[in-house]
């Protein structure tokens, strides 16, 4: 048989083949513009939230997909996440290198659209 269902892993200038099921990048893509993915990047990309804070800040999101959401994109390696030793415990998030060269591209399209929209359409 030829071929492999397994992607290898690509060398030293090589790029991941992105349409391949299991390729990795495929995956940080689907988190990063999963329905929150893309409103946590935003609303991280000028400060270092607490949890609650950023659920304030995505109006709509509940906790349990907060946490989620969170939880692939630090796995991803996009946001940090520092638990401060206290009762309860105080867990700070925010963007990795990584994470704001991904938010930026994302934050220039929120503005663009948000520039474009005109009063009647802005919520």
């Amino acid at each position: 048989m030829t071929g492999s269902a397994q992607p290898r892993q690509p060398e030293a200038g090589e790029r991941y083949d992105v349409f391949h099921t299991d390729c990795p990048a495929r995956d940080v893509v689907d988190h990063v513009t999963s329905r929150w993915g893309v409103w946590v990047l935003i609303s991280l990309r000028s400060n270092d939230l607490r949890f609650y804070e950023l659920r304030e800040s995505i109006r709509g999101i509940s906790e349990k997909m907060l946490a989620q959401t969170l939880r692939a994109l630090v796995q991803d390696g996009l946001v940090w996440r520092e638990v401060e030793p206290a009762t309860p415990p105080q867990v700070t998030y925010g963007l990795t290198e990584f994470g704001r060269d991904i938010g930026e591209p994302l934050t220039e399209l929120f503005d663009r659209i948000t520039q474009r929209l005109s009063p009647r359409n802005a919520g």
